[in-house]
């Protein structure tokens, strides 16, 4: 399977997997920092930026089977990898796939709602993505972004302070958002279809570490008690002050534990009541 991606920097390699409509462009504030102690290979998925939808159905399991054979082509099996949002839910599958990544960081990832939380997930960025496909169809996007009130008011779901987001990661955002053709078949496969499945205690051999904004409005704080009872092996981490992104919010925190879970040390393994408070 064919990707767009860049790939730059010294080091040991790194995937980078963005979330749902996204590109690897999402990942903008935090790629240099990145890629002074890593060679980042950040990837567009099928559907997504540059990289072409997949032949059929465009879900959890077909993105994972098209990363692993990405990964086979490239000769990258076993590297290290961060998932945002969807791309978060999508390296945990390849974590229960096993024998794919290497250490994974896993940043307020989908799939741990139940009840009125899917209804309300799937209903908030169904009409998120009608509003930017209307805004990006009049050529407002560049316009929208650029202003810090109308900036903040298209993102406020998404980050704790939008107004500080810089306007041309905003626009990049939007942009792919509104191009992306697999957007609604992954919106409603997301909600509706496959469920998150975990893995065992004791059988996760790499160190993961499940990441979460303490003000997502997305993937509400409180899903993370899930995201651990179906992962007991991971470690866990808060980004105060933070939303959706913890690249966008919280750039130079998620850098450095980027680069301590997946560097050579490993880490002290927190209570479960550490963890969660």
């Amino acid at each position: 399977m064919q990707m767009n991606h860049i790939r730059f920097g010294h080091g040991k390699p790194l995937l980078l997997i963005h979330g749902i409509g996204g590109s690897w462009r999402s990942w903008s504030p935090v790629l240099q920092g990145l890629a002074q102690q890593r060679e980042v290979i950040a990837i567009d998925l099928p559907g997504s930026g540059k990289t072409a939808p997949l032949h059929g159905e465009t879900s959890i399991a077909t993105l994972a089977n098209a990363v692993t054979d990405f990964l086979d082509h490239n000769r990258l099996t076993g590297i290290d990898a961060v998932g945002s949002s969807m791309g978060a839910r999508l390296v945990l599958e390849l974590v229960r796939r096993g024998n794919i990544l290497g250490s994974v960081v896993s940043l307020d990832p989908g799939g741990f709602w139940d009840g009125i939380q899917t209804h309300f997930f799937f209903g908030s960025i169904a009409v998120s993505i009608r509003l930017i496909r209307l805004i990006h169809s009049l050529g407002l996007i560049p316009a929208l972004t650029q202003n810090t009130i109308s900036r903040t008011l298209l993102f406020a779901q998404f980050s704790a302070h939008p107004w500080r987001l810089h306007p041309k990661v905003a626009s990049d955002e939007l942009h792919s958002y509104a191009a992306s053709p697999v957007f609604d078949e992954l919106l409603y496969n997301l909600a509706y279809g496959e469920k998150q499945q975990g893995c065992p205690a004791g059988s996760i051999g790499q160190p993961l570490l499940i990441g979460w904004g303490r003000q997502d409005r997305v993937c509400f704080p409180g899903q993370a008690k899930k995201a651990l009872e179906l992962f007991p092996d991971a470690q866990f981490n808060w980004f105060n002050n933070c939303g959706h992104f913890p690249q966008w919010d919280q750039p130079q925190q998620t850098v450095d534990l980027i680069l301590r879970v997946t560097g050579k040390y490993n880490f002290k393994e927190p209570s479960i009541q550490d963890r969660l408070h």
